[in-house]
């Protein structure tokens, strides 16, 4: 299997859609709104000088990739630097297609589903032209659950839309023995009750809508 390098942190996607409008940009580079303005630096904490490579712009592991180095909770949300935080998903991790589904639904269930992104968004850079919007779509949805979970409504239910759009085409080909009609119906419901919310509803619980990846009594294996 051979990993195509896309560049960028993947919680930097995650983090550009906009709790007030849901807009999501297409490349993480891209302003998001008119809300946010541009960037993210108050993410990466590089920009004003509180991160660890003060002055570099940006956070980058040892291997050189841009990857923000600020810890994070079960939700993918950063902590300062030096909190303790839940252990994120390693990059660039080779896995077959079922091991990819397998390990991102455990962490499903486990209520991780910004853990569950970064397997997902692994697999997607790695997959082969013809699957790189399936894998991308499924990234998506666990990034809209995890702004579901979040409490923002507005990204979360834009996420899984789109990423129900972008799983849609696979429906007649069934490959992995992924559920994708299930898997746009649960997002079209998660988003329909997100559309019904407001700021003073409590956020979803990430493991109690967690989606199965796959068809009704397949598990994926190795």
């Amino acid at each position: 299997m051979t990993r195509r390098d896309e560049g960028g942190d993947p919680a930097c996607w995650l983090d550009q859609v906009c709790p007030e409008c849901g807009r999501i940009p297409d490349r993480p580079e891209e302003p998001g709104c008119e809300h946010r303005g541009a960037g993210t630096a108050t993410d990466t904490g590089t920009a004003t000088g509180t991160g660890p490579e003060a002055g570099s712009g940006r956070d980058r592991d040892a291997e050189g990739r841009a990857r923000n180095a600020r810890p994070r909770d079960g939700l993918g949300r950063p902590l300062p630097y030096g909190a303790p935080g839940v252990e994120r998903q390693p990059e660039g991790v080779e896995r077959s297609p079922r091991q990819a589904l397998a390990e991102a639904q455990d962490l499903l269930d486990r209520g991780l589903p910004f853990h569950a992104h970064e397997v997902l968004e692994d697999a997607w850079k790695a997959a082969p032209e013809p699957e790189r919007q399936l894998w991308r779509g499924l990234a998506q949805l666990a990034v809209g659950l995890t702004h579901a979970a979040r409490g923002n409504a507005k990204g979360g239910a834009a996420l899984l839309l789109r990423g129900a759009g972008a799983i849609a085409p696979y429906a007649d080909t069934v490959p992995y023995d992924i559920d994708v009609p299930g898997l746009t119906a649960w997002a079209q419901e998660l988003a329909d009750r997100l559309g019904g919310r407001d700021e003073r509803d409590e956020p979803v619980a990430a493991a109690g809508n967690a989606p199965r990846l796959c068809t009704e009594g397949v598990r994926p294996s190795e």
